[in-house]
């Protein structure tokens, strides 16, 4: 009998740890909202997963693997969502037909009240909480580092660069990994900077080569190439190969580059990032299948403290 009610409390257990659920945090008078999966075992590592704008926390639990790592890895993951389907980052300026939050949206405070929130009833473990964020989350991840960088371990952007904006108010507390993962034929945000070439696009960027030396310098690394890898082909069909580059940096300090040659403003992965692929490889580009963003980004966190 003690041996069924053991196998019934472990496949109890795992059972709550594959389950999301909603809940909401008031930040200055305002509820928002967001969406977190928990492992059975407390306290555990966190990931804060930021979606892309006109996006939801709901789209980076049904499109990505975070869900499944998290449950494999056994850390927690949280998704929040941005009021607008957007997120207030370091930038003011925006595509044309897109709204940004409400004027006022303060969500460095957001973020930051909710990881308080998950370190104090015990689910996350406080010295290894990470952020990482797609497009305009991962705008948003370059912003909390830079403000709030006393509350993460290490940050990951998905198809992202600074701007001029982003960088001058970036003055982060202390060094954290970041890791980079842009593709070259981005055309929302151009891996070589400027204006993409997408209605969509927003103006401003510096390049992908502009971003990372501007995160070695703050990492205390060298401006150069550490090393240059290019990873196996494992989806021809997706026309996109990848290449690893990393930084020759003091140790916990790390800066990787996963650049996806030939792809689209998409998160790399073994599964569609997307609704409607088709639709979405012709306004976006194409997507990696080379590797998956969330397994590649985890690898990376693990790691630190």
């Amino acid at each position: 009998m003690r041996r069924w009610i053991h196998i019934g409390a472990l496949l109890a257990a795992v059972a709550a740890a594959s389950v999301a659920s909603a809940d909401t945090v008031d930040v200055g008078g305002v509820k928002r909202s967001y969406t977190t999966q928990l492992p059975a075992k407390k306290p555990a590592p966190l990931v804060v997963v930021l979606h892309g704008k006109t996006q939801r926390g709901a789209d980076m639990v049904a499109r990505t693997a975070w869900p499944q790592v998290a449950k494999r890895e056994g850390f927690a993951v949280v998704f929040p969502d941005g009021l607008n389907h957007a997120w207030a980052d370091a930038r003011t300026k925006a595509g044309p037909a897109l709204r940004g939050p409400p004027v006022g949206t303060d969500d460095v405070a957001f973020i930051a009240k909710l990881v308080e929130k998950l370190v104090a009833n015990g689910t996350a473990d406080p010295k290894r909480i990470y952020v990482a964020g797609i497009s305009n989350g991962g705008a948003m991840v370059m912003t909390l580092i830079c403000a709030r960088a006393d509350l993460f371990a290490a940050g990951a952007s998905v198809v992202m660069n600074l701007t001029d904006e982003a960088a001058v108010t970036c003055h982060p507390s202390r060094p954290l990994p970041m890791l980079i993962m842009n593709s070259t034929a981005d055309p929302l945000v151009p891996y070589e900077g400027g204006r993409g070439s997408s209605y969509f696009a927003a103006d401003g960027f510096w390049s992908t080569n502009e971003t990372l030396e501007f995160w070695r310098k703050l990492n205390g690394c060298e401006i150069d190439d550490a090393d240059v890898t290019d990873l196996p082909d494992r989806a021809p069909a997706d026309q996109s190969t990848v290449t690893r580059i990393s930084s020759h940096c003091p140790r916990g300090h790390d800066v990787v580059l996963y650049r996806i040659n030939h792809g689209g403003h998409r998160m790399p992965g073994f599964s569609p990032d997307a609704r409607f692929p088709k639709i979405a490889t012709r306004l976006l580009g194409p997507q990696n299948g080379d590797i998956d963003g969330a397994e590649t980004i985890w690898t990376f966190f693990r790691q630190f403290p």
